[in-house]
């Protein structure tokens, strides 16, 4: 039940200084810019200081009066909460960063860590499930992350009750990652202190979100799309019909992950979700032995290089880019043609550029724009959506 990777949209950036990482976190900390607007800015204006300097006028010319980058004092407070609690930071451009989170079109361009950071060499694989799982859930979880542990993988998982924390219990020995909502130093929930501090231990706390940050439920799905796309393939052990488990075997399909699931009795409502995924193609898991046998070759966890004969031809078929500059009648418009035909339902910037019919060079800083304004949301997985009154930011 896989779909094609694809591969980092990304430039190669350089090793990051100390003061780029200052940089790159204020740039990520400033209003209205997500990963995918970062990645965006950081492309445009050469560095992060580049875009900071940058961003008030880019706001102004967008009719947005008043914007301020986010204040050198909070990132310095951030950064002292963080040797408090001895994280260390990964930048996209670290070679300790996850190799297969760099795929993403939004990838973290920061991650807090918090642990041992030598199970990020190793192959991982994500378990995720039920908080209120069933006795022979919890023992199928710990079964298999035993087993997977000794093979000679990462376990990852969300540090939730249920599944993630059997899961974790049972990798700890050989290594596992938790991946948090909130800062990488606020243990959530809070009956998981004890297991939090053995995961620091011996394995890895890992959070795109600023130090001292209680998650919100919208912090969930972010988190799950890291969870699907670090590890090669997800397994899900117990998950209702309607849940984050599903959210984050969605994702690792988007991603071109393998997706395997656990079967259940079909009068428990937990494994409604797992025996979905089954029924739709994923491939159904008795051991971990199931799961290892189901994995690609690890070659094919990396894109092939590209030709370069075919990169010129590709770079010399795309559209001139437009003129660097717009009219504001020319830039309202097209700011109006974008938000006509997005929604509150999620939609992809690729569906978008289509619908459209205009270069991607061109829309591309019209949704920045948008984003700084705050009226349009991006969403996991990259998708865009229109926000209305009322919503939070």
């Amino acid at each position: 039940m896989t779909e094609e990777a694809h591969s980092s949209t990304h430039p190669p950036l350089p090793p990051t200084t100390e003061d780029n990482r200052y940089s790159w976190l204020r740039l990520l900390r400033s209003k209205r810019v997500g990963p995918v607007t970062f990645h965006r800015l950081l492309a445009e204006y050469g560095s992060a200081q580049n875009a900071l300097d940058a961003l008030p006028e880019v706001a102004r010319s967008a009719g947005i009066k008043g914007y301020e980058t986010c204040p050198a004092k909070a990132v310095d407070d951030e950064i002292k909460t963080a040797k408090a609690a001895k994280a260390r930071l990964l930048c996209f451009s670290d070679p300790d960063y996850p190799e297969l989170l760099r795929g993403l079109k939004d990838a973290p361009p920061l991650l807090w860590a918090i642990g041992d950071l030598s199970v990020l060499e190793r192959p991982m694989i994500s378990m995720v499930g039920a908080r209120n799982a069933s006795s022979l859930g919890l023992r199928m979880a710990r079964s298999l992350a035993r087993g997977l542990g000794d093979a000679g993988f990462t376990v990852v998982s969300g540090m939730a009750r249920g599944i993630d924390t059997a899961a974790h219990q049972a990798a700890l020995e050989t290594g596992t990652i938790a991946v948090l909502a909130g800062g990488a130093d606020v243990i959530y929930p809070a009956d998981n202190a004890r297991l939090a501090g053995q995961i620091s231990e011996s394995g890895l706390r890992l959070s795109e979100r600023p130090m001292g940050l209680t998650p919100q439920a919208r912090d969930f799905p972010k988190r799950n799309r890291i969870i699907a796309a670090m590890s090669r393939a997800v397994v899900v052990v117990e998950a209702a019909a309607k849940s984050g488990s599903l959210i984050t075997a969605r994702d690792a399909l988007d991603y071109g992950r393998e997706v395997l699931a656990v079967p259940g009795h079909p009068f428990d409502a937990r494994s409604s979700g797992c025996n979905w995924l089954i029924r739709d193609g994923a491939i159904l898991v008795r051991d971990a032995a199931d799961v290892l046998e189901a994995l690609p070759p690890p070659e094919q966890d990396r894109p092939p290089a590209a030709d370069p004969q075919d990169l010129r031809q590709a770079l010399a078929a795309l559209p001139p880019p437009p003129p660097q500059r717009r009219s504001l009648a020319d830039t309202h418009a097209l700011h109006q043609q974008i938000l006509g035909r997005l929604g509150p339902s999620p939609t992809s910037e690729a569906q978008l550029i289509r619908d459209l019919s205009l270069p991607p060079q061109q829309i591309a800083p019209a949704l920045t724009d948008l984003e700084l304004e705050g009226a349009v949301r991006r969403q996991p997985g990259g998708m865009l959506s229109k926000t209305f009154p009322g919503d939070e930011d």
